[in-house]
């Protein structure tokens, strides 16, 4: 949208009615595409479910895995045998107990191989759970519900990531049998309940005035769906919206009008570009080490994205365990480049293709690293498509360098390594640089099994030095969010993952 566009789009919203001070504004810029946990696959899905569902663990906003549905649990000394103990006296919205008899339901149908069109992956390390799942009727799944308090999980190996698995969206807890329209009527337990939904308009919720936990401080929380970044921003500065994300493009603009108003916090999300290591030179980790001393990565950050971010030595984002600060990144220094170059026999360079979607700030990054490949001699073509054509090629192997990001899906160094360089990740699993490295994937699996704590740490900041050091990405930065929130309002703050903001103590400040 022009800047007068915008101007005047905000002078015609100020003149409009205030908002009711207990109701909270959010928005989506989509629709969410169904509001059954066992189809969440997206992330307005998946900040919606928080909101009206429960899990039996959950994520508060700084990404710490706390009790939900479950008081506590205890792993056994084998590592396979999870007891959670569930809190009694729980309520569905409409009035029936949550039992622990509930949950095993509820994870039974999300595994219902006739649910199509979700992701179960969360429940998979389950023992049988994943057979079932595939429709193996024979499979026994390892879930046992002793009595109305207790259930206690059996997985396939150990797996000491598993407790944070529970808090995702597609493990929230439902109200079974659920009817054949519950993914647009959702009956859940959580701190909010759903009263009506306008698809492409707005979803609007109430407080659940029965819940077991923190009853939210505002009456109604109301999700609208604005698609455009620039209306978001003219809303929330007429008032309309209690929160908004700030587009990077102004972000000096903000910065300078509305300082006290901002909230900044490091996303759990790597921006990177995939070197596929399969393709010609770059199976040469000499090649892949010059490419990224070839681009000037701190200037297209601080030129071309705000210098929102965090400059990346690694995969592990800050603020997980096992990220290392005291590493030191590959540095821009073009001459070292073309040494490198030569010593891996490539004294003239070589040509590649750079791949990336359609995102509008891609543009420009792709463009200033496809200036800085060309002074060491390596002539990048750009091809641009669709996100989803853009992502499909990658997987299928088909791009020789791939610009993109990776969401974490729960806050762990697990999650960053694990589907993104273990072999048998290599395309559609997540790992875009299809690498293989037989001493990685060792220490992959031993950081996933283990049940020691502390030895998980160690392992997981050696697997990310590992990573560094065979450099399967350029690596580049860890976007920092940046969002304000109205000043007449308090008690939100930007999640650490994307579920774990239940706006219980967002409210209005007279």
């Amino acid at each position: 949208m022009p800047r007068l566009q915008y101007l005047a789009l905000l002078g015609l919203l100020a003149c409009t009615a205030p908002e009711n001070p207990r109701t909270l504004n959010y928005y989506f810029y989509y629709d969410p595409r169904s509001l059954d946990p066992a189809l969440s696959t997206d992330v307005p899905t998946g900040e919606v479910i928080t909101t009206l569902f429960d899990n039996v663990t959950q994520f508060d906003a700084d990404g710490h895995l706390q009790p939900g549905l479950a008081t506590r649990w205890e792993n056994d000394p084998s590592g396979l045998h999870y007891t959670f103990h569930i809190r009694s006296g729980v309520q569905f919205h409409n009035g029936r107990p949550l039992t622990a008899a509930s949950i095993r339901d509820s994870y039974l149908r999300a595994l219902d191989p006739k649910l199509k069109g979700g992701r179960a992956w969360p429940l998979f390390p389950i023992a049988g759970a994943k057979a079932h799942s595939a429709g193996d009727s024979t499979a026994r799944v390892g879930i046992a519900v002793p009595d109305d308090t207790t259930l206690v999980l059996t997985l396939e190996a150990p797996l000491n990531i598993f407790p944070k698995l529970l808090a995702m969206p597609v493990t929230a807890i439902v109200a079974t049998p659920a009817a054949a329209d519950f993914d647009q009527h959702p009956i859940g337990s959580g701190p909010w309940r759903l009263v009506r939904w306008n698809h492409d308009d707005a979803l609007v919720l109430a407080r659940n005035e029965h819940y077991w936990g923190k009853i939210p401080d505002a009456d109604t929380l109301r999700i609208r769906i604005i698609p455009e970044a620039l209306t978001q921003a003219a809303e929330y500065e007429s008032g309309h919206l209690t929160v908004v994300e700030v587009p990077f493009g102004e972000t000096r603009l903000w910065e300078k009008r509305r300082p006290a108003e901002l909230q900044r916090r490091s996303a759990l999300r790597p921006l990177y570009v995939a070197i596929n290591t399969t393709h010609g030179p770059l199976k040469d980790v000499r090649v892949r080490q010059a490419l990224n001393h070839a681009i000037d990565i701190p200037t297209i950050l601080a030129n071309l994205a705000g210098g929102r971010g965090s400059l990346a030595a690694g995969s592990v984002p800050p603020g997980i365990e096992g990220y290392d600060s005291t590493r030191v990144r590959y540095a821009y220094d073009s001459a070292l480049a073309r040494r490198m170059l030569a010593e891996a026999g490539y004294p003239n360079g070589f040509s590649i293709k750079l791949w990336r979607s359609a995102r509008p700030e891609y543009a420009r990054i792709v463009q200033a690293m496809q200036q800085d490949l060309a002074a060491v001699g390596i002539n990048a073509e750009i091809v641009q498509r669709d996100a989803s054509s853009a992502r499909s090629a990658a997987r299928k192997g088909e791009a020789d360098l791939f610009l993109t990001d990776w969401y974490g899906d729960y806050p762990d160094a697990e999650n960053f390594n694990y589907p993104l360089f273990y072999s048998g990740n290599r395309g559609p699993g997540g790992n875009l640089a299809f690498l293989a490295d037989s001493g990685l994937d060792s220490l992959i699996l031993r950081a996933r099994s283990t049940v020691d704590s502390i030895e998980k740490v160690r392992l997981d900041r050696i697997i990310d030095q590992r990573v560094f050091d065979l450099a399967p990405w350029i690596f580049c930065w860890f976007p920092v969010d940046l969002w304000a929130q109205r000043p007449e309002y308090t008690g939100w703050r930007i999640p650490a993952i994307f579920n774990g903001q239940r706006w219980q103590n967002a409210h209005h400040t007279p």
